[in-house]
């Protein structure tokens, strides 16, 4: 009966190594940099140019407010259109500190994926305003690494709630 205890313990305590990766690891630092390429340029600044080549042609982007995108075109032309059609009122991303997560995926052992997840913050730059926040929000990113270039496959925005 000892023995058996022991067992459920020992099993109970195991945890599978697929954990986020630490923030000093390669991986990590590589999607934070794409995050940083995807929003502070892309978003924050209109250059699409500096995001648009690790899109998938076939993104699907699921957004719980927006609907469903399911090209890289269309994710384009609503980037252009909504998120920089108006610099009066331009929408800002900021990540929320210590938020970001990354997940590795593999397959046999290869490294062929990886699951980056966070929250973000959204907010309004007017002419002569300050800065005022209109959301936060949680993502989820799919990346997958083809030719060995991170490409993002799917993206869920969810949880779209008003500032507290």
């Amino acid at each position: 009966m000892k023995k058996i205890i022991i067992f459920i313990l020992l099993l109970a305590s195991y945890t599978p190594n697929f954990s986020q990766v630490p923030v000093e690891s390669d991986l990590y630092k590589e999607l934070q940099r794409k995050d940083s390429l995807l929003f502070k340029e892309g978003f924050d600044k209109c250059r699409i140019s500096e995001f648009e080549d690790f899109i998938s042609e076939d993104l699907e982007f699921y957004h719980d407010q927006g609907g469903l995108s399911t090209n890289k075109e269309d994710f384009l032309t609503a980037v252009r259109n909504n998120i920089c059609g108006n610099p009066d009122k331009k929408p800002i991303r900021k990540l929320r500190k210590g938020s970001l997560k990354v997940f590795p995926l593999y397959h046999n052992g290869k490294l062929y994926g990886a699951i980056q997840k966070g929250t973000h913050d959204f907010f309004i730059k007017e002419p002569n305003k300050e800065l005022y926040m209109t959301s936060k929000a949680k993502f989820t990113h799919v990346w997958l690494l083809e030719n060995d270039e991170w490409i993002l496959k799917r993206v869920l925005s969810y949880d779209h709630q008003n500032p507290e």
